[in-house]
């Protein structure tokens, strides 16, 4: 059993719910900790990491609550992971605490296209002074989007823009376009630059287990053959 930022976030949303969350896969019993199926389960597997970089995660509406959410990876692997959901109106004071924190740089994760022209844009990790605070907008390409654009308590921050050239392996969700990423692989590059060779190391290893995992409980996905393949052995 693990206990991160994201799955307590999840609790939350789930307490309060008016009616039940159904994803994609509902039926499925699964492991409530890493939400892969019961059979799958890779809690055991998880060693968590120490890094100078931080990670503050703000989450759309319902994504802590899906299974194929890759934000939960990061505080898995990283325990001193926040996470917040997220509200154009009311914003969590403790988000404005952790984003104001001056122990930290605090930077938005985000493509410099979008942001305004004045406004400071980095394209690597600061390697010097405070840790980064990396500020990650969890949720689809759509909705990321709406909290950038929708969060003046971020607007005085720099962006943080990474240049990734490798193409993604996520492949559990429909990307919105090509060459995007999902949050784990943008977070363990951030590691990688940032110097956080171990952590991200680990991160990236975990992503890869998950997205095999996952992938071989989708009844009809060739890697659920695999995998049954192998139990029988």
């Amino acid at each position: 059993m693990t206990d991160n930022a994201v799955l307590r976030l999840r609790a939350e949303r789930l307490a309060r719910a008016t009616r039940p969350f159904l994803a994609r896969g509902n039926r499925v019993q699964r492991c409530q900790s890493c939400l892969l199926p019961q059979k799958l389960c890779l809690c055991d597997e998880i060693s968590a990491q120490s890094a100078r970089s931080r990670f503050c995660l703000v989450m759309f509406d319902t994504e802590p609550m899906k299974p194929s959410n890759t934000g939960r990876l990061i505080a898995d692997i990283l325990p001193e992971t926040q996470a917040f959901g997220w509200s154009r109106t009311e914003p969590d004071p403790a988000l404005l605490a952790a984003v104001a924190n001056t122990d930290y740089q605090p930077m938005v994760v985000f493509p410099e296209s979008y942001a305004d022209s004045d406004r400071p844009v980095l394209n690597s990790p600061p390697l010097s002074g405070k840790p980064p605070l990396f500020i990650m907008l969890d949720g689809t390409w759509t909705e990321a989007r709406k909290m950038f654009r929708k969060s003046p308590w971020l607007d005085a921050l720099p962006v943080m823009s990474l240049r990734l050239t490798t193409p993604s392996g996520y492949t559990l969700r429909e990307a919105h376009g090509a060459g995007q990423h999902c949050t784990a692989e943008v977070a363990a590059e951030l590691l990688r630059q940032a110097g956080d060779e171990a952590a991200a190391q680990a991160l990236s290893a975990h992503f890869t287990l998950f997205r095999q995992r996952y992938l071989a409980g989708k009844p009809h996905h060739p890697a659920h053959f695999t995998a049954e393949a192998t139990e029988n052995v």
